[in-house]
């Protein structure tokens, strides 16, 4: 039944590879469950709350792309929004941590028509392949760089912006040490190759004190205090239309790159760089963040560390229904969840970008107006710390150069368009 609902077969996976996919991306996702509490807690939202509508949320969006849209990427409430949520909106702005969810609710919904609606089909099939592979490689950069500040090796400085941290720390050792675990089982083609080296490391941590378990089992915190808290009227006023508008916009062309680079590594997109089911997955992103502001959070979205199941094999939605099941279990073993470290999960990190950056051996380096736009797309998404920024410098690179070269009917109109919404964002927003 399994096999003909989710078409393993014809995806050439089976039950156990999309478990052990499934059950991989949960790990590398997991922290979200501690983090995105510990960052909404400082608008004063509770932070047990936060705790259970991060996990329902999770589980509500993985499950919708599992069961309607067949893919294997997990969803979860994003970083970067949440950050934009609490420092940006609530603490710069002065709103009201209930009005910041309406203005998310809002921004699902209008995130949910131009889904069902074919706009932002239309905007992504348009993208060009050289800045498809741009994105992957991109989000490859991007893990590469969390992972690395997640493992201790890089660290801010003042002076360089980055450096050298210490490789003398027990942490920092014992992530390199799952990292070159994960690279020899997967080059042996032993399954599981990331789960593994997350396991080992954090085991290896007990005994060393930088890991340590707490217990098993708790029940879920009381959700009441943020569940249905929205203010949906007063973040219809006027002068919260643009922080509306600020999280439909990062969410469509977050969500918009992860789902193309994620794609590409899976093997999903066709002759053309087409996704199939597109529109199936735009619909499970945006229902996600609906159902994550009711619960009481910010914004959800399709996460790139989706990644790592899907360098374990995971190709169908099968994979998204395991990860959605893990999220509901965790409202009773936050214990556990809480105890795999960051040095654990950030060779995971680092080992899925290194796969994703091959994505640029597939551009045709003998046209300049292809890769100079592409280049800028990938080095730019680590470096603004943002895929949506990132995209917005590649396409207005793409659209410059292809004009001054003589090549402007190259151009989609769809892209012209992306192209100018990301020129207005920067100027304004």
């Amino acid at each position: 039944m399994l096999d003909r609902f989710f078409e393993l077969a014809e995806s050439g996976t089976d039950i156990r590879r999309e478990l052990l996919a499934g059950l991989t991306t949960f790990l590398t996702m997991a922290y979200i469950v501690v983090v995105n509490p510990s960052i909404l807690s400082e608008t004063g939202m509770d932070w047990g709350a936060v705790f259970v509508a991060t996990c329902l949320a999770a589980a509500l969006g993985s499950l919708i792309m599992g069961l309607y849209a067949n893919y294997p990427f997990g969803l979860a409430p994003g970083m970067g929004l949440n950050a934009y949520f609490t420092y940006g909106v609530v603490l710069g702005m002065g709103i009201a941590w209930e009005t910041a969810l309406g203005a998310v609710f809002l921004s699902g919904i209008l995130f949910l028509i131009i889904s069902v609606l074919p706009i932002r089909e239309w905007l992504i099939n348009a993208i060009p392949l050289s800045l498809k592979m741009a994105i992957s490689a991109g989000i490859g950069f991007f893990l590469a760089i969390i992972a690395l500040q997640n493992a201790g090796v890089v660290v801010n400085s003042d002076a360089t912006l980055v450096t050298l941290g210490d490789l003398t720390a027990i942490p920092t050792l014992l992530a390199m040490l799952g990292f070159v675990i994960m690279v020899g089982l997967s080059y042996r083609e032993i399954p599981g190759a990331v789960l593994i080296g997350i396991l080992v490391v954090s085991l290896i941590g007990v005994p060393l004190g930088v890991a340590e378990f707490d217990g098993v089992v708790s029940m879920p915190p009381d959700p009441s205090p943020t569940f249905l808290q929205m203010d949906i009227a007063g973040a219809l006023e006027l002068g919260l239309v643009s922080v509306v508008l600020v999280f439909l916009f990062v969410d469509l062309f977050d969500s918009t790159g992860t789902l193309v680079g994620l794609s590409h590594r899976a093997g999903l997109l066709d002759r053309d760089g087409r996704l199939g089911r597109l529109r199936s997955a735009l619909v499970a992103d945006s229902g996600a963040s609906i159902g994550g502001a009711l619960f009481g959070t910010s914004t959800t979205t399709t996460y790139i560390e989706s990644a790592s199941g899907i360098n374990a094999g995971g190709r169908t939605g099968l994979t998204a229904v395991v990860i959605a099941v893990l999220f509901l279990l965790s409202l009773f073993f936050l214990p556990v969840v809480s105890a795999i470290p960051g040095y654990a999960t950030a060779p995971a990190l680092l080992f899925v970008a290194c796969m994703m950056v091959r994505g640029l051996a597939e551009l045709d380096w003998d046209d300049i107006t292809d890769t100079a736009p592409a280049v800028v797309t990938a080095i730019a998404m680590p470096l603004t710390y943002s895929i949506a920024d990132g995209m917005g410098l590649g396409f207005i690179t793409y659209v410059f150069g292809k004009t001054l070269a003589g090549k402007p009917m190259q151009i989609h109109p769809a892209v012209w368009l992306i192209a100018a919404l990301f020129v207005l964002r920067f100027a304004f927003i």
